[in-house]
């Protein structure tokens, strides 16, 4: 199991997580970020690119 933690004190809500894997991250109807904190190691690759295409770097991807 892993675990994502978005510091939302960086988060510019550019969505690119969203576009990378949008089965543990997506926006609400406020436009404000909503993810997945323990989502199945299946989508672990697309966790992984989408911390990789945050362009402030305020995704991390631990293991639970």
């Amino acid at each position: 199991m892993m675990r994502v933690r978005v510091d939302m004190t960086l988060c510019e809500t550019h969505a690119q997580c969203v576009f990378a894997a949008p089965e543990v991250f997506t926006l609400n109807d406020d436009d404000e970020l909503v993810y997945d904190a323990t989502p199945g190691d299946a989508v672990r690759p697309a966790v992984e690119q989408a911390a990789r295409a945050c362009p402030v770097q305020a995704i991390t991807v631990d293991r639970a």
